[in-house]
């Protein structure tokens, strides 16, 4: 029986998604939890790796089981065995060539700051603190260089194992609103891609929040784009902010 979870969780007590030995990652907490229900050893696989401190909000994941049970008492079962501040919210029977990563046909990812003087503690796990004044119609302007099929080597980690970093930007959006509650307003930029890179949101995200800030101009994230050079990208940004889905 092959299962597709949805999954929603708060990344800042996680090292990722992917399992590292002892350090507590979200694929090893889930991978324990299935095993025991299975009465042996299975892998969960993730639809993507997410950095530590990355929440998320409707990942994906799969699981093929040889113990017969219904969806809804395998998503009991997991939630019953893993901490809180994960969860499979809910769970499908599905094909068995369906695969988390290999059936993803895109993903996308939510990035939150808080453009204000002070951060409200009630935002602090979940999104990044500006205090600066950021220019949202530059940033706006800016994000649209990033659509399109580009070579991101100046927004990924120079580690990365990937044999290409090729990757296609399908939407890339800049909005803001007033947050009542945090008593300033919230930028999301929010982007769509068939893939990304280890560190490439938040490298895009950084850059962004620089041109808000006029320190970088459009000719500058061009050149980053074309040219594939890091010098001339913004920091990158905090991992709490992140949120995919």
């Amino acid at each position: 029986m092959n299962f597709k979870l949805t999954i929603q969780y708060d990344g800042t007590d996680f090292h990722g998604w992917q399992m590292q030995g002892e350090l507590r990652t979200v694929q090893g907490e889930l991978t324990k939890a299935v095993s025991l229900i299975e009465g042996c050893g299975v892998v969960v696989h993730g639809s993507g790796r997410t950095d530590a401190g990355v929440h998320a909000e409707g990942q994906v994941a799969s699981v093929s089981l040889q113990k017969k049970i219904t969806p809804e008492k395998l998503r009991a079962a997991i939630n019953g065995n893993v901490g809180k501040d994960l969860r499979v919210m809910d769970a499908q029977l599905v094909a068995d060539d369906f695969h988390a990563r290999y059936s993803a046909m895109g993903k996308t990812y939510l990035y939150r700051v808080m453009n204000g003087p002070v951060m409200s503690p009630f935002r602090l796990r979940y999104a990044h603190h500006e205090a600066r004044a950021l220019d949202l119609e530059c940033m706006s302007q800016s994000a649209k260089l990033f659509l399109g099929l580009h070579d991101w080597i100046a927004f990924s980690s120079a580690q990365s194992d990937t044999e290409t970093r090729s990757r296609t930007i399908t939407a890339l959006t800049v909005s803001g609103h007033w947050d009542g509650r945090a008593g300033c307003q919230v930028i999301e930029m929010t982007v769509s891609a068939d893939g990304f890179l280890r560190y490439m949101v938040r490298s895009i995200v950084g850059t962004l929040l620089a041109v808000g800030r006029g320190e970088i101009d459009f000719g500058l994230v061009q050149r980053a784009i074309n040219e594939g050079d890091r010098c001339l990208v913004g920091a990158t940004a905090p991992p709490y902010g992140v949120s995919g889905y």
